[in-house]
Formats: C-alpha cells, sequence, structure tokens
C-alpha cells in the first residue's frame, strides 16, 4: 500500500502523522510512504531523516492526496485537504464529527473511508488512541490555567499553588477520565486546593486511592456543579461522550456569576465543549473573554508540544495503521470490533451511532458498510 502523510495546515500544528521511525516500519512491512516536504520540521525531524527512513519526500500536499491509497494525518482534514480525498481512499486521523456538520458533509461526498482515532475502543471502555493525547492535554490545561490566571492574562492575578501563607488556587476538574486524572496530578504537584467532580462514583474511588485526601472527590450533581463551579478559580472541563458532542454542563448564567477573573479551559472543544460559552480557539489567539471570564478554548492544545505529542500518538496509532496496510481495511476492520468502532464514514455513509445521531444521518452498520 501507498501512504501519504501531508503535512499539518491547522492553525499552530506541528505535529505529523508519521515519524520517520514509523515510516520504516512501512517500509519493512513492504508498504512505501511519500511524505510532503517539511512535514516533520515541528517535531524537528528534516526531509532527509524521511528519506533515510525510506520515504519519498513530495513537493505539495496535492500530491501526497493523489497518490496515496491511505492518508495518516493527526487533526482532522481542513476544507482544502477535505476537496482532495478521493472515493475509496482511507483517512486515518482525529476527527471529532459530531459537533462539524461542515467536514462530514464534505467526508460523505468524497466516498473515502474515515477512521477516527478517537472512536477506537480496547474492549475495556478505554480510547486507545485518544489517550495518550488526553494525557498531554490534562498537563497542558493547568499549564494554560495558571497562565491565564496571571493578571497580565486577564486573570485573577493569583498563582496557582500560592506561597506560604497566601491559600493557593481553587482548580475544579469536571470529569474524573484521563484528561481529568493527569490535569488532578499537575494541579496538585503545583500545589493548588483540587475538586474533581462526576458521575461514576468507581471513577472517584479510583481517584480519591490514586491521590489520597489531597484530593476532594464530588458526585456531580447540578447543584453540585453549580456550588463548586461559582468558587473556582480555575474550571477544567474535562468530560467525554464517545463520538458525540459534549453536554453543556456549565450553563451561561453559571459563567455570568462566577467571581471576575477566573479561568475556564475547556478541553472538550474538539467535541463541542462543555461550557456553554465555549467557542474553538486557536494557538495563535488561545483566549478570549465573556463576563469578565477569561476563557481558554484551544482546539488541538497538544499541538504546543508537537515533538512529545506525535512520538506519543505515534506509539499507538502505528500497530492499527500497519494493520490497515497489511491486511487492508476491511479484513483489518472486520475482524477486530473495537477497531471497527473507528469507522466514523464510510464511502458516503455515516458508520458511528453518536456521529448519526448528533447530526440526524441514518446510522448503517459498519459490518454492513464494510460488505458493501
Amino acid at each position: 500500500m501507498l501512504i501519504g502523510v501531508p503535512r499539518e495546515i491547522k492553525v499552530h500544528e506541528y505535529r505529523v502523522g508519521l515519524t520517520p521511525d514509523s515510516v520504516r516500519e512501512f517500509v519493512v512491512h513492504g508498504h512505501k510512504v511519500v511524505v510532503e516536504t517539511r512535514a516533520g520540521a515541528g517535531i524537528g525531524r528534516s526531509d532527509e531523516d524521511y528519506r533515510m527512513a525510506g520515504a519519498e519526500i513530495a513537493g505539495e500536499a496535492k500530491e501526497v492526496f493523489a497518490r496515496a491509497e491511505m492518508i495518516v494525518k493527526v487533526k482532522e482534514p481542513q476544507a482544502a485537504e477535505r476537496r482532495m480525498l478521493r472515493d475509496g481512499q482511507i483517512l486515518f486521523t482525529y476527527l471529532h464529527l459530531a459537533p462539524d456538520p461542515e467536514q462530514c458533509r464534505d467526508l460523505l461526498a468524497s466516498g473515502a473511508m474515515c477512521i477516527a482515532y478517537e472512536t477506537v475502543t480496547d474492549g475495556h471502555g478505554g480510547l486507545p488512541l485518544l489517550a495518550p493525547m488526553s494525557q498531554v492535554a490534562g498537563w497542558l490545561s493547568i499549564q494554560a490555567g495558571a497562565h491565564c490566571l496571571e493578571r497580565a492574562h486577564g486573570g485573577k492575578g493569583i498563582l496557582l499553588g500560592g506561597v506560604p501563607g497566601v491559600a493557593p488556587a481553587k482548580v475544579v476538574v469536571i470529569g474524573g477520565g484521563v484528561v481529568g486524572e493527569n490535569a488532578i496530578m499537575m494541579a496538585l504537584g503545583m500545589g493548588a486546593d483540587v475538586t474533581v467532580l462526576d458521575k461514576n462514583v468507581d471513577v472517584l474511588g479510583r481517584l480519591a486511592r490514586q491521590f489520597g485526601p489531597a484530593l476532594k472527590t464530588v458526585y456531580s450533581t447540578r447543584a453540585a456543579l453549580e456550588e463548586h463551579v461559582l468558587l473556582a478559580d480555575l474550571v477544567i472541563g474535562a468530560v467525554l461522550v464517545v463520538g458525540a458532542e459534549a453536554p453543556k454542563l456549565v450553563t451561561a448564567d453559571m459563567v455570568k456569576r462566577m467571581l471576575p477573573g477566573s479561568v475556564l479551559v475547556d478541553v472538550a472543544i474538539d467535541q463541542g465543549g462543555c461550557f456553554a460559552t465555549s467557542r474553538p480557539t486557536t494557538h495563535a489567539e488561545p483566549t478570549y473573554v465573556i463576563d469578565d471570564i477569561v476563557h481558554y478554548c484551544v482546539a488541538n492544545m497538544p499541538g504546543a508540544v508537537p515533538r512529545t505529542s506525535t512520538y506519543a500518538l505515534n506509539n499507538v496509532t502505528l500497530p492499527y495503521a500497519l494493520a490497515l496496510a497489511d491486511r487492508g481495511p476491511r479484513n483489518a476492520l472486520l475482524d477486530n470490533p473495537n477497531f471497527r468502532e473507528g469507522l466514523n464514514v464510510c464511502q458516503g455513509r455515516v458508520t458511528h451511532r453518536a456521529v448519526a445521531n448528533d447530526l440526524g444521518y441514518d446510522f448503517v452498520d459498519p459490518i454492513k458498510a464494510l460488505a458493501a
């Protein structure tokens, strides 16, 4: 199979779909790889590094998309990239379709087979291809939040961990999954006063055992959420419903009643965001202010640390990408029900139920779509 790796074009996105090490694995397996020039510059890898690994270098994205049987990316294809997809081509990347009807429409029209990293499961309730980026985003959410709390950036002027004799910032984490767990770890490590809310008592129990009495765990009800959000200096939105748009848990009224200079970091923004006042931002312009509350809603947070993020992502995506190339997409997906959960769009059909429900499409069972 001929695998294509275009350079990412989302604003300030420096990650790349395959590292030179991953390219070498494809070549050893008998496949060919074409990489757009400077695709690896953001992680400090040159075109020569990719050539040494066995890749061919293409001068522009148009050539990569025109030739490749499978496109491996990081972020969802932008409008210009979607226009280059073709019938029967495989797209393997993050998609986050539920809050993005235009992207879904374009992918359906392309006739491509589109597999989303974020909905591949592991059979134990985990999301193995999302987890490493959730870990990175969890850590970065606290770094970004601490930065935004500085007065010069619109915040209260609070040091997250305080100092002896001065109380630390109150950090509230909504959601105790991978993002939440890593945000908690970072915030506690910086000395903050941390509370996590979740609807799953087993999750709360696990976090309580992991972090001990330093972490306050609260069962999430509307009343509890409102109480803790209104008292918070920094709120981390770490909610995820697999494949579906995130629920708006923090209302506009709650935002209006928060103390001026408080900060909201919405890690769920890729799936539409869990704050009613959230809208996607970029690393170029990461924040905005509504009702004196600083909002940080960057839709590709791990892109800020592309070297760490790219290698962590490749560690988990490579076996799946190789399976697609070695066995062909139909065999690879039909034989692995957890991998098959990643199939969101298949040649003009929506094959993930949550995406279909949120965007108003008929759901087609992925097995039927693949058989057709």
